[in-house]
């Protein structure tokens, strides 16, 4: 799988621009500041209808244009197809998948299979569960675009429930004698434990899967300074990924935690609150690694999210934003050595020097004028 072309209209700075590019290697040089990034953001808009630098939808357009619209035409065994999306904040977005409409937004995810490693990614180590939940979900849909589907149900559930307690809570602060109306949160825990066992399972499922080729990743990266492993920590006891099993626990869960949710507006069991571990010898990576075993496990986890949708039969668009500059030589090289053979590398950097000479491929010239390939 490769991206051919890439034009976009109205996305962040730019007003309009189209980049051609070829299996391999590419590289897009350019000052700070000049537009290298939003290339890339918008390819991992493609693949996951998200950006991984903002979490709403409104920085990704234009000052002073009400929508930006992202082309991409995607090859894959030989066939092609293209991809568009219409993103307008505070609407749905709109899609095209070979000049069709599509129902939804989310029926475009599975097009194009990309893992995208940026200097961001180091909250994946550093930051809070929602970053590493966010990790594993992003994944989940790549490798099975159904838990899309999944993932909007649970998400609209734990919302419609939050509403309600914290209705109710607001009600009883004010005075009101019976605290508000809770008739109907039983429907919404029953709800809740059915998406909620679905989700938790496939990350479970997931988190199994990827774990070896986290290790394996981390070990390759860091030269053998360090075993990294990863599990996850549920919110509720859970073992296995069955998803009978799963769904019972999550409701016996809730009905113990129904005075403590009451008492204080939101609900505190379920898939949006759980974690993963990430440990890096006896220690947990957290609080402990230092800047540059957080950077070497921040590379593990793309890089075995990347080894593990290849292992599934479709090598993914691998995209390094600025990572280069903030690694010393060892890291580069071995870095270099990991993802050479990939189908299409994508890699920006301000000083072209800092990329491996054997990852240079094909060159673009990014300024503020637009992308011109230079070699």
């Amino acid at each position: 799988m490769y991206v051919r072309r890439l034009e976009l209209v109205n996305f962040r700075s730019y007003e309009r621009v189209e980049v051609d590019f070829e299996p391999g290697g590419s590289v897009l040089v350019g000052a700070n500041g000049v537009g290298k990034t939003n290339l890339v953001e918008a390819l991992g808009y493609v693949a996951t209808l998200g950006s991984h630098r903002v979490a709403t939808d409104a920085p990704l357009v234009r000052a002073g244009a009400d929508s930006a619209v992202i082309r991409c035409a995607i090859v894959h065994d030989g066939r092609e197809l293209l991809v568009e999306l219409e993103i307008v904040p505070g609407r749905a977005n709109r899609a095209r998948i070979g000049r069709s409409p599509a129902r939804r937004a989310r029926d475009v995810l599975g097009a194009l299979r990309l893992v995208l490693f940026a200097p961001e990614d180091l909250e994946l180590v550093r930051g809070d569960p929602s970053e590493r939940r966010k990790y594993l979900d992003d994944l989940l849909v790549a490798r099975l675009p159904r838990y899309a589907g999944v993932r909007a149900d649970y998400e609209r559930v734990v919302k419609q429930r939050n509403a309600l307690l914290r209705t109710a809570y607001l009600a009883r602060k004010t005075g009101g004698t019976r605290g508000g109306d809770l008739s109907t949160l039983d429907v919404w825990d029953t709800h809740l434990a059915k998406h909620g066992a679905e989700l938790l399972a496939g990350r479970l499922e997931l988190v199994a899967a990827l774990a070896p080729h986290v290790t394996k990743a981390y070990d390759a990266v860091a030269a053998g300074k360090g075993a990294a492993a990863m599990t996850y920590k549920a919110s509720v006891p859970v073992e296995t990924p069955d998803r009978t099993a799963i769904e019972a626990a999550l409701a016996t869960a809730l009905a113990e935690a129904r005075s403590s949710e009451v008492e204080r507006g939101v609900t505190l069991v379920g898939p949006h609150r759980d974690d993963v571990k990430l440990m890096l010898g006896e220690l947990p990576a957290k609080g402990y690694a230092s800047h540059g075993e957080c950077w070497s496990y921040a590379l593990a986890l793309r890089l075995a999210a990347y080894d593990l949708l290849r292992a599934d039969g479709i090598e993914p668009v691998l995209v390094l934003d600025d990572v280069f500059a903030e690694l010393d030589a060892g890291r580069r090289a071995r870095l270099a050595d990991l993802v050479g053979q990939a189908s299409q590398l994508l890699v920006t950097c301000a000083v072209a020097e800092d990329v491996p000479e054997a990852l240079r491929g094909n060159r673009y010239a990014v300024s503020e004028g637009g992308v011109l390939r230079v070699q």
